[in-house]
């Protein structure tokens, strides 16, 4: 075995992103020995990524750094009225009840989880992961540029510049995270294979500030699409002006043909494109800053490559649709952490790592294809307008009075607006691809019960359920003090959770000898006790299983065994939970 002085570091993190950031958040407050590197000199300087869904709360909440997110996003009752119109002084076409506020989905929501959806733009996302990373222990370095790496069957040597010295020097490290974004070297040197198209389409951000409020407050949103002549060029047909901070710091998208040279946008031209959107020549504008991107449609259908390991837009990149991208991000970091973890500990076997490809890239492929999918399905708004990529001022005003005419005509095109704004749903209101996400792994024991079924849109309504694979359900709770805690806030933490009920008593001895057995960390919850009654009924309808029955909950809040009932008696009881870690941990 190789001398643990032999490492400068346990995990070296290549990138500061969501994904980077996350993952020395997780392992540093793991106890794990963790060096984060960024070629850049500080943290995001765009807002790109915001939207922060609830599964990424929970995480963020799991972390203890949940109540910054919400002192620093914007609440999700000023998120919801996605607008659609010719400009913000113009025509309203319509709008499109989003994430989860609507009055038929805010049931839904809520109950989902403990958490709500915010708007967190990337800008304060960043320096709270990677500030509190820091004070639990992380080592950070900005202006330290990754340049390649070789690995042995022991470890992982970089070779690095420090860009403000200009020298080169290596670290060596147990494993290494490659979360340098969506032109990551450490993916490409480690030959991820990689499906799909990059380039697929050319827009460009600016940002800039404006005194919106008068367009904007009494419909709050963070997205107002707008259908202007020349939006259409090479973009999605829409051009998009997005709340940064409400109602004066904005972020507009403009698309381009990505098929001729990239346009070069001055300051006056970038105020010229705002006003338009807004529909108001006189705006005052402060230009912040100008970039050009690129629509991507490409997933690896691997993460990782012996002690290499990628995530974040170095593995799925595609565009914001459905506001997927810094969301999955954080939720592969969750995902492998705590494997490096215990692995690095020698409290699991290395085989645990293998479960990181499997259970990430399927959901990978599956953000990929909806937000690009997402991204097409503006197309029946404007057949409905009757309108297209070459269509003038005239030509959309035409096409709104058809709308609003009071003949049958009329009357049909509406008919057909409202099915084309339900379809934007699987866009705004996506609530399955975000809370459904089931893993197939070897750190997952099936057990015997019939394949899950489908009653509702598994892409639009989340399901919560206990099956392995599957997240724990959210479920309000009592403690000791009367104070309500969710059933994800008594496991989590770093730790596996057993959690049975009152009448399961046989597994509190199973739990300290399997703690004592393997070195592990292992908590042992019972719904029904002080800490932890079930003063709603809420678990009770949920849980799926008999009270005395059990669920192996996994540190990222995944089911990862269950039984139904207990066994007659506490050895059996010992050997079936021994047996289900020794599987899940590889051991």
């Amino acid at each position: 075995m190789t001398r643990t002085d032999s490492y400068d570091t346990d995990v070296l993190v290549v990138g500061s992103g969501p994904a980077g950031g996350s993952a020395a958040l997780l392992l540093a407050t793991y106890g794990i020995r963790t060096l984060l590197v960024t070629k850049y000199g500080w943290l995001a300087n765009t807002p790109r990524a915001h939207i922060t869904n609830q599964r990424t709360m929970e995480v963020l909440r799991d972390l203890g750094v949940e109540a910054e997110a919400l002192a620093h996003g914007s609440p999700s009752h000023i998120m919801g009225d996605t607008v659609l119109c010719t400009a913000l002084k113009g025509e309203e076409i319509g709008r499109i009840r989003s994430w989860g506020t609507g009055p038929g989905s805010l049931t839904e929501y809520t109950s989902a989880s403990p958490c709500q959806m915010i708007d967190l733009p990337q800008t304060y996302l960043e320096p709270i992961l990677t500030t509190n990373a820091a004070a639990r222990g992380a080592k950070i370095r900005f202006d330290t540029e990754f340049l390649s790496l070789t690995q042995d069957e022991d470890g992982v040597t970089a070779l690095l510049r420090d860009r403000v010295r200009g020298d080169e020097f290596t670290v060596r490290a147990r494993y290494l995270i490659g979360a340098d974004g969506g032109r990551s070297t450490v993916a490409e040197q480690i030959g991820l294979p990689m499906d799909g198209r990059m380039g697929k389409a050319g827009s460009m951000n600016i940002v800039f500030k404006a005194d919106l409020a008068q367009y904007c407050a009494h419909r709050p949103s963070v997205l107002y699409w707008v259908l202007r002549p020349g939006a259409a060029t090479g973009g999605i047909g829409m051009g998009l002006v997005r709340m940064v901070r409400p109602w004066n710091e904005w972020l507009l998208v403009w698309g381009y043909d990505i098929e001729q040279p990239p346009p070069s946008v001055d300051e006056e031209e970038a105020r010229r494109i705002v006003r338009d959107l807004i529909g108001d020549p006189d705006l005052p504008v402060e230009i912040t800053s100008t970039s050009l991107w690129t629509v991507n449609h490409t997933y690896a259908s691997a993460y990782s490559s012996g002690r290499v390991f990628c995530m974040g837009d170095a593995v799925h990149r595609h565009p914001p649709s459905n506001g997927l991208g810094s969301n999955t991000s954080v939720q592969d970091a969750y995902n492998l952490a705590w494997k490096l973890a215990m692995v690095i500990r020698g409290e699991a076997g290395p085989v645990l790592l293998d479960s990181y490809s499997a259970e990430r890239a399927p959901v990978g492929r599956q953000i990929v294809e909806r937000a690009n999918l997402s991204r097409d399905q503006f197309g029946p708004v404007f057949e409905t307008l009757g309108v297209g990529a070459d269509s003038d001022e005239r030509a959309i005003a035409e096409g709104i009075a058809a709308l609003r005419a009071g003949t049958a005509e009329g009357a049909k095109r509406r008919r057909l607006l409202e099915d084309a704004i339900q379809l934007k749903n699987y866009e705004f209101n996506a609530h399955g691809v975000e809370m459904n996400q089931r893993y197939v792994s070897g750190a997952v024991l099936a057990d015997d019960c019939p394949a899950e079924e489908w009653e509702n849109d598994p892409e639009l309504v989340a399901r919560p359920t206990t099956r392995p694979g599957a997240k724990l359900p959210h479920a309000w709770l009592v403690d000791s003090n009367g104070e309500r805690v969710s059933t994800l806030d008594v496991v989590g933490k770093g730790e596996f959770t057993v959690l049975t009920g009152l009448s399961g008593g046989v597994w509190d001895a199973a739990v300290a000898s399997c703690r004592d057995e393997l070195g592990i960390s292992l908590r042992s919850v019972r719904v029904g006790d002080d800490d932890c009654r079930d003063a709603y009924g809420e678990w009770n309808r949920v849980r799926e299983a008999a009270e005395d029955g059990v669920l192996l909950v996994r540190p990222d809040g995944y089911v990862a065994w269950r039984r139904d009932t207990a066994p007659e008696t506490a050895p059996e009881a010992r050997d079936e939970l021994l047996g289900a870690l020794r599987r899940v941990l590889g051991r």
